[in-house]
This record gives structure tokens, C-alpha cells and sequence, in this order.
């Protein structure tokens, strides 16, 4: 039985009888699961009834005890013991309780009713489950002999209640109390307030009743459990208001008192629904109120000393809240003699990775590779292949890139980014004022990788406090605060970026899509659109910029924007009034982002946030490029070697990977996998991000209580385990039908954020993989830096490569997948640009700054319909091996071996100097260089009709001398045929398409 099976459900107490539920393995050896019926036909849950003999008609009541709200508007479905569909059926009174049935048995044996049945509908992959409703298909003869006194019909025995497997199973805290028990509870106690401790192994599951358990227990009472030296041990107090709402609950702790006099203080204990660290490691407390008629759990964690003496430890947890009497928990905790590993972790059905949630791993400001210290010459900066000098106000005076236009290297003479320096301008009656400081800014140092600086001055009649920051991966952001100390009348507040005219080539972002840089433009805010900023620049020097205030919040993404949209900024936004505008003037591309006049009272502040990132971040790497294969499938990895591929990324719902961004639940698999790819000398990427979170992740029930601090607000549906497993408040997300596997959209920041990392560290410790694939990521550069910082603490190289799909559409608020991630390149080694990408009617300034990545440090590869090959080429891209059956790119990569590309340099059709030029703007040619040795010329066309090209080769930059090549392209299976050319012969090439030649 499969580690999973951890969850099967006890047996039940049903009417003073045991109702047994026999063990069935979740999953076969191939993570298919093991299901005792088909769902889709009957539905999840059953009850098996015992008839003794055939009967025209017999009774039974089922004591189901549901959780959903009206049991009276679902179908109930009874078959007979062969199987068979049972026609006659009545129904009588139905409610959460209990359902009184009447049916025809025309044989004796076990009948099974079959309570929840559903009817699927949507995508597979995003499932709309509606339960059926009642219907009659009984008999009107046969109903009619029946009368009025059911109770009189022979009576079926409930033998007991069955799920389509254990994951599927309502648990006992799922069992709902009736009216009459809770009656009775609240007759025997008339607090405003009723507490229910519960050790970790029963989750509290429903937040709109309480289970039948509690009932008949009552409240109040100690909390008992065990724990090993050095577990953390996690356990609840749940909280019902019966009566009228409960506000601002409060817990307090005490010292837990052990043998010998030995102590674990207060400290060691904490709740985490009232407090906690937050993803960016800043310390927060949480209200908890708890509304009238609602359930609310309180989830604790005790950190037992790895040297507590072992004995029983006795303490208290204190629960009060506003106008409500405290009350004591007593609490024991019996620790034993051994030592805790890794404080529990490796059993993640302990709970004791709760924990993580507060984790500040990898919070620091140090620096990762290839980033170098930020290194501070009074007001300038300087990071890798960029400078920034700051002006008085604190903003950049110049910036400048080193990078060269290859992108492998560095450029003798930096080229400056700015016309003039940026300006914060307030403009009154009396005219436009910058935001100007007292001198020079005091930069300090956070570490090797951070410095800051404060500017306090003025903006004409407003006065001004700027905060901004340098981080060494070329991120600047800035927290600008204008204030009026009396009513101000202003026409408008406006930022100020003059770009030089010629870097200003390409643009992207604020509903443009990638491409030349537009004459001029005019841009206003939009909640329907996830656009605040853009990308403005030249392939070896760039500018990012976005506008955002002190509420800003990382939207949802990936379908699921809308749901969570971008919180305008007021400021910059001011009612509608605000916008971007570019315009390009004859020596300068200004960016103007306006927010138009508004009247300050007095005292009243607006904050101005502006994040800028510098760009590139990083060099490209075409040697790794050529030399890294990917296989994205999981598989036999002698014969992934075999194909050629040396790196495997292994994606969810695979045998070692089942269940969608919780990949710990199959670890020895994935142990054993990744050991034998490291023995064939290859490597092993995971599919694990946070966008969505699959239903197996034994904490769920824990971060339901949070609220929606880590899951996202929604409507609830989907997927059938979700409905019935779940409070209805959320989103429902990818759903895998091959292994039931369904999960739900995660905030877009939260504490989950820690456990991430956290686990990410535990997987590169215990399962020693190689890195990451990423696939359209929720999280921001804060969570990406730690990382990369986590497993390059564990593998020298670490391999990150980030997919996506095309987001530029209405559904995900047409913002372009480059620039939605681009705060996350720095940290990320390869892209995979994606679904929906159209690489055939794209031109190349969208190739180069949508889907390649070369202006931000980054290459990649091609997915839609497994991309253009001949364009690919132009970038170092090709498509996939393993994902697709029609891709295959192994006759490239032999063509490459045979020519030695990974020891080429690679030179751009972008290079100004390249050595290999068409002539064309619709034909380009991209080379690489083993100077004296060869060349591999790309040739790709976006050309309408066939076109007849002539190369200009610079021989001496090639080390070749013309009369002694040739051109020759070798045969290509699925790519080219062979052919030979002769220096200044017109090659033709056909539309969308190209050639790879070898001069030689």
C-alpha cells in the first residue's frame, strides 16, 4: 500500500455500530489509482445495506452525516447486489442526518446506495462537476402499494459506508452533528465561546458545523500527544461561536513544566492563525474574529528542545477574546527518549513541516552567481555589466550597460541608457518643480548584495521622502512619498524618464505587444489589464520600469488574473486622470508617466513607487545552451541517454512526481530515480512551483483555517474531491483525470511561500535534484532570489528553465509573458516560450524580445507546434525532446556535435558587425564562429515569397580565406536536404523557412 494510504479512514460509529471500511490500495505501480467503482458513473460515497430476503418493497435509513448544505436536492442512486441499477426507488425524508429510502429488492444480498452522484463537464483538465438532481424513476403502480407506513416494510441493514478509495473518504471529522445534538450541547453550555482541542491527527475539515464527535464529547477539556526530542509537534484548538460573534481572539502560553524540574519555555510555542514571518521575512499579527455559527480552528506548533529530558511535560494554552471570559486548555506532551529527525520533516502526515511557514532560509541580501557585489563610489553604483549614478533626489542621474551587443561579453565603452536624468516633476501655477534632495545621497550597505538610500527635499509646494535601493541583479525600487502641509492645489505629478533615441530600439508591455519601439504612444490604467510598466531598449542595454504605490499586490495569473486583478495605484492612476505617454524627439525616447491634478489636503500624503530593472541581467551562455539537452518526460533514462539528452525535467503526475507542487510524497522513487541519472552522468530537474496546490498536501486542512492568507477567494466547483472536501471558498485549478490528482490557486504572496523554500531545500538535500522546471510561476523576485540562494547552496550549478504560455490575451489581462516574469530572469537559466506563441506570423523584433530572452541574459526553446526550426536557429532555440511525439530535434543536435557548437561563438543577426549579413530585414542570418576552423551559418525567412539571398561574409573576422570554402548544407531529416553553394552564389530560401550551412 502506497505511502498515501496514511490518510485511510477509521471506522465509524454509526447507531452504536462499528461501520468497518475495507483497506484498498490507493494506486497501482504505475500511479494509476485503484478505485473501487467508476465516480463518474456513480459518484465518491456509498453505503452497502444487507436485505435477507427478496422483498417487493424494503426500508432503509442511511445515517450518512453530510457536510453538504442541502443532501435534499441530490440524486441518490441504489444498485442491487450484481450491480444493476434499482428502478423502484422512493425517496422519504432526506436531510444531513439521514435518507429514508424505499426500493424494490428482487433478490437477497448486499445492496449499495450511492449518495452523491455526479454528471462531469468542462475541460479535463479543468473539470465543472454538478451533482444530480433527484429523479424518479420509480414504477407509479408499484409505488402506489406501497402506503403511507414505511415503517412496516422490511428493514435493510446498514452494514457499512465505503469510498471510491481512501483519499476520497469523509473522515470523522466530516461527520456532521444533528439539529437535536446541538441542541443538546448548547443546553449544557451557555459560553459564548466553545473550544475543542484536537491533536494533529484529526484536521478539523468544516467550518459551518460541528462534527458529531465534538457533540458527543463536549468542549473544554486536556490536549494529550507525543512527540519525539527535537519534533515539532502540531496540534489545534477549534473554536465555535454558537451564539453571537466571537472578535479579536487572543492566545497566550505558559511553560510547559517537565520531570526533574526540566522546562520548555513559552516560546517554543506559537499559533500560527494569529502570527507569523511573512515571505519577504517581516514579522506580522493576524485578527481572528470568529462570526456567529462558524468554526474556526487554531492551529499551535510546539518546538520540543532536541535535549528535553523524556517525560511528560505539562503546561496550558489560555483563549480569550474581546468581551470573552479566557479559558484553559491544559496540555500534556509526553516526550520520549529519541531523537526527532530533522525535527520530523521526513514524514510530511506529522505536520511537523508547519514550521516552515515562518522560515526566513535564504533571507539575506548575499549574492548569488554570476552576480557580483553592488560596489558603492559615493553616489555610484556599480553590479555586474551595469552602473548607476544617482542624482541629488536620489533617482538615476545615468545609467549604463557594459554588456556587448554578442551578449557573451563586455563592451569596451559602456553605453548610457539616459538622455538626462530622471526626474520626479510637481507641476502648480507656478510652475514644474523636481523632486530635489540636499546633496549627494548616503547610500548604505545591506549586504554584498543590497545598499539603500533616503533623499528627504522638496517638489516645489510639496515635500518629499524618497527610499530607494540597488540590488546587485540591477533591480531599483523606490519608495517616494509627497507630502502637503497645507491644501495644494497641483496640476499634475509626473516621472520623467529620458531614454537615449537610438537604445530606444524595442518595446514591450502596456498592451504592446514585442516589437519596435512605437514614434509615439499614449496609455492609460485599466484594472481588466495586468499592465503598470514596460521594457524599453536595445538588445545589450534596456530599461524596465513599473508604477505601483504601498497597496500594491501581486496579481493572480494564468487564467486566473481576473479573479485576482491589479490593484490600480491610486496615485499614479488619481480617478483616471493618469497614463503613460513615449514619445521620441530627435535626440531623446522620453517616457512621461503622468498621474493630472488633484487637490492635496493638508497633511495628506500620496506615495509614487517606481521599480526599475536594468537590463541585461546576466550574459547569455550559448556553450551551455548547445551543451544542456533537455528530455521533458519522464522516462527509461538509458534511453534518454541514448536519444542524446543529458538533462530530464520530470513533470507532475508522473510515477515519482504524482501530485501537482507537492513533490514528497513518492521520495524514495524520486531518491532512486535521480541517483541513477547522476550515475549515467545526467540530471534531474522537478516540476514544483506555487501557483496551485494539489488536494494531497496533508497540510490543506491547516491552511484552510488561515483563511485566505495562502488560498485564494473564490466561487469553489470543480473537481468532485474539492466540493466535497472543501469549505467551497476557493479556486479550483489543474486537475490531472489520469490520477484524480486536483488542486486549488494559491495567493499570490503568503507564508507559503516559506514552506516552498523550505521544501526546496529538503528535496535538494534528500532527493538531490538538479534544479527546477517552472511552469507560468506566482511567485515574485523576492521568493526566486531565495531559490536560487537554496539549491545553489547544494549544487554548484543548478539548472532553473521557466515556461509559459502566452498570456497576452483578455483572460490573462494581455500582459506579455516576458515582462509579467521578467523580475524573475535574473535567477533563471533557461525559458521555454510556449503555448500560444505564434512563431510563424511574429516578426523578429518579437522573436528576439518575447521569446528568446537574449536581451535579459537568457535562451530557450520553442513549444507551439513545436516552433519554427529555421527561426529557432537564429537564436540558439530548437524544440523540445520527450514532450511532444512530433519533436525531435536530435537531427539538429547532431548536425551541432558534428560541427562542435557548444565551442562556437555565437553572433547575432542583431550584431551590428556581424560577419555573415543577407542584405534583408526579412532574411536574416545569425553565425557561429570557430575562427580559422569553420562557421555555421542560420538563414531564416519572413520573406512572403521565395527569396534569393547573397551573403556578405567579413572572411578575416571568420579566419577563412574565400577561395578555399565553401557553403554546404548537410542533410537534415525534417529540416533540410543537401545542397552546396559557392561564396556569392544567391541562395534561395523559402518563405518561413531557412538553411543551416557550414563554411568550410
Amino acid at each position: 500500500m502506497r505511502q498515501l494510504c496514511a490518510r485511510a479512514v477509521l471506522g465509524w460509529m454509526v447507531a452504536g455500530a462499528a461501520l468497518a471500511l475495507a483497506p484498498v490500495a490507493l494506486a497501482d505501480e504505475h500511479g494509476a489509482p485503484v478505485l473501487r467503482w467508476d465516480p463518474a458513473r456513480l459518484g465518491n460515497h456509498r453505503y452497502l445495506v444487507q436485505v435477507d430476503a427478496p422483498a417487493e418493497a424494503v426500508r432503509a435509513v442511511i445515517p450518512w452525516r453530510r457536510r453538504d448544505a442541502h443532501p435534499e436536492k441530490v440524486a441518490v442512486i441504489v444498485t442491487d447486489p450484481d450491480g444493476a441499477p434499482v428502478a423502484n426507488v422512493l425517496r422519504g425524508n432526506i436531510d444531513r442526518a439521514s435518507g429514508e429510502l424505499v426500493f424494490q429488492a428482487a433478490k437477497a444480498g448486499t445492496y449499495a446506495v450511492y449518495y452523491q452522484p455526479y454528471v462531469g463537464g468542462g475541460r479535463s483538465n479543468y473539470p465543472v462537476v454538478n451533482y444530480a438532481a433527484p429523479r424518479d424513476s420509480a414504477d407509479p403502480a408499484w409505488a402506489g402499494k406501497l402506503g403511507k407506513r414505511w415503517d412496516r416494510l422490511p428493514q435493510a441493514q446498514v452494514q457499512r459506508y465505503e469510498a471510491v478509495d481512501d483519499f476520497d473518504a469523509y473522515t470523522d471529522m466530516e461527520r456532521t452533528a444533528t439539529p437535536a445534538e446541538l441542541d443538546a450541547l448548547l443546553a449544557r453550555h451557555a459560553e459564548p465561546l466553545l473550544l475543542f482541542p484536537e491533536t494533529r491527527a484529526n484536521p478539523v475539515r468544516m467550518f459551518d458545523t460541528l462534527p458529531v464527535s465534538w457533540t458527543q464529547r463536549g468542549p473544554g477539556g486536556a490536549l494529550s500527544d507525543h512527540a519525539q526530542r527535537g519534533e515539532y509537534l502540531s496540534f489545534q484548538v477549534g473554536l465555535w461561536a454558537p451564539r453571537t460573534p466571537v472578535n479579536a481572539v487572543r492566545v497566550a502560553f505558559g511553560d510547559l513544566h517537565g520531570p526533574d524540574g526540566a522546562t520548555i519555555p513559552a516560546t517554543a510555542l506559537t499559533c500560527f492563525n494569529l502570527r507569523g514571518i511573512d515571505y519577504a521575512g517581516r514579522p506580522f499579527v493576524t485578527r481572528v474574529d470568529v462570526p456567529k455559527g462558524r468554526v474556526q480552528p487554531l492551529w499551535m506548533g510546539l518546538d520540543v528542545p532536541a535535549d528535553a529530558k523524556p517525560g511528560v511535560y505539562e503546561g496550558e494554552v489560555v483563549v480569550s477574546a474581546d468581551g470573552v471570559e479566557a479559558q484553559r486548555v491544559p496540555l500534556s506532551v509526553t516526550v520520549g527518549g529519541t531523537a526527532a529527525v530533522a525535527h520530523g520533516d521526513d514524514d510530511p502526515f506529522k505536520l511537523t513541516r508547519l514550521r516552515w511557514l515562518d522560515s526566513t532560509l535564504a533571507q539575506d541580501s548575499t549574492v548569488v552567481k554570476p552576480f557580483t557585489p553592488v560596489a558603492v563610489k559615493g553616489a555610484s553604483l556599480d553590479i555586474l555589466g551595469r552602473d548607476i549614478a544617482l542624482a541629488d533626489s536620489g533617482l538615476p542621474a545615468q545609467i549604463r550597460s557594459r554588456f556587448d551587443e554578442r551578449m557573451t561579453g563586455f563592451a569596451r565603452q559602456p553605453r548610457a541608457l539616459l538622455q538626462a536624468p530622471m526626474q520626479l516633476l510637481v507641476e502648480d501655477a507656478s510652475g514644474v518643480h523636481a523632486l530635489t534632495g540636499k546633496g549627494a545621497p548616503k547610500v548604505e550597505t545591506d549586504g554584498p548584495g543590497k545598499v539603500h538610500w533616503t533623499v528627504t527635499g522638496d517638489a516645489g509646494p510639496l515635500r518629499g521622502e524618497l527610499k530607494g535601493s540597488l540590488e546587485a541583479d540591477g533591480t531599483l525600487q523606490y519608495a517616494i512619498e509627497l507630502q502637503a502641509d497645507r491644501e495644494t492645489q497641483v496640476g499634475d505629478i509626473r516621472l520623467e524618464i529620458p531614454l537615449h533615441n537610438d537604445l530606444a530600439r524595442y518595446q514591450l508591455g502596456l498592451g504592446q505587444q514585442g516589437g519596435e519601439a512605437p514614434a509615439g504612444f499614449s496609455w492609460h490604467w485599466n484594472v481588466r489589464n495586468n499592465q503598470d510598466g514596460a521594457w524599453i531598449g536595445a538588445v545589450n542595454a534596456g530599461l524596465e520600469f513599473h508604477l505601483r504605490d504601498e497597496h500594491y499586490l501581486r496579481p493572480l495569473n494564468t487564467n486566473f488574473y481576473q479573479q485576482q486583478p491589479l490593484r490600480i495605484p491610486r496615485s499614479w492612476d488619481n480617478g483616471g486622470q493618469g497614463g503613460i505617454e513615449l514619445e521620441r524627439g530627435k535626440e531623446r525616447y522620453l517616457v512621461k508617466a503622468f498621474s493630472g491634478s488633484r487637490t492635496l489636503q493638508a497633511g495628506q500624503a500620496l506615495r509614487y513607487d517606481v521599480v526599475l530593472r536594468v537590463t541585461p541581467f546576466k550574459t547569455i551562455q550559448p556553450e551551455q545552451q548547445f551543451a544542456e539537452r533537455f528530455f521533458h518526460k519522464y522516462g527509461d533514462l538509458d534511453a534518454i541517454k541514448a536519444d542524446g539528452a543529458n538533462v530530464v525535467n520530470i513533470h507532475h503526475a508522473t510515477p515519482i512526481n504524482p501530485w501537482i507542487n507537492y513533490p514528497f510524497l513518492e521520495a524514495e522513487a524520486m531518491r532512486k530515480y535521480v541517483e541513477a541519472a547522476h550515475q549515467r552522468g545526467m540530471r534531474v530537474k522537478i516540476y514544483d512551483t506555487i501557483r496551485e496546490l494539489s488536494d494531497r498536501a496533508p497540510e490543506l486542512p491547516m491552511l484552510e483555517s488561515l483563511g485566505h492568507e495562502v488560498i485564494s477567494a473564490g466561487k469553489g466547483g470543480g473537481f468532485s474531491w474539492l466540493q466535497e472536501h472543501l469549505d467551497g471558498d476557493y479556486i479550483p485549478a489543474w486537475h490531472v483525470p489520469e490520477n484524480r490528482d486536483a488542486a486549488i490557486i494559491n495567493a499570490g504572496q503568503s507564508r507559503w511561500h516559506n514552506y516552498y523554500i523550505e521544501g526546496l531545500d529538503w528535496l535538494a538535500r534528500n532527493e538531490g535534484i538538479d534544479g527546477l522546471y517552472l511552469d507560468d510561476v506566482a511567485y515574485d523576485r523576492i521568493t526566486m532570489q531565495r531559490v536560487r540562494k537554496v539549491l545553489q547552496a547544494h549544487r554548484q550549478d543548478p539548472l532553473i528553465d521557466l515556461h509559459s504560455a502566452n498570456q497576452y490575451n483578455p483572460r490573462d489581462g494581455y500582459i506579455n509573458s516576458a515582462l509579467l516574469y521578467m523580475e524573475l530572469f535574473p535567477y533563471i537559466d533557461r525559458l521555454w516560450f510556449g503555448e500560444q506563441f505564434d512563431y510563424e506570423k511574429s516578426t523578429p523584433a518579437y522573436w528576439l524580445t518575447e521569446i528568446s530572452g537574449i536581451p535579459y541574459g537568457l535562451m530557450g526553446e520553442m513549444l507551439q507546434n513545436d516552433g519554427n526550426p529555421w527561426r529557432g536557429m537564429l537564436f540558439g532555440m530548437t524544440s523540445r525532446l520527450g514532450w511532444s511525439p512530433k519533436s525531435d530535434p536530435r537531427p539538429l543536435w547532431k548536425l551541432w556535435d558534428a560541427f562542435g557548437i557548444a565551442r562556437a561563438e555565437m553572433i547575432g543577426w542583431w550584431v551590428h558587425d556581424a560577419p555573415v549579413k543577407t542584405g534583408r530585414d526579412d532574411v536574416l542570418a545569425t553565425s557561429y564562429v570557430r575562427k580559422g576552423q569553420g562557421t555555421l551559418v542560420a538563414l531564416a525567412s519572413w520573406a512572403p515569397e521565395r527569396a534569393e539571398v547573397k551573403l556578405a561574409i567579413d572572411w578575416k573576422a571568420l579566419g577563412l580565406n574565400p577561395a578555399k570554402v565553401k557553403l554546404v548544407a548537410p542533410e537534415v531529416p525534417g529540416f533540410q536536404p543537401a545542397a552546396t553553394f559557392k561564396p556569392g552564389d544567391a541562395i534561395p530560401v523559402e518563405p518561413g523557412k531557412g538553411w543551416l550551412l557550414r563554411v568550410e
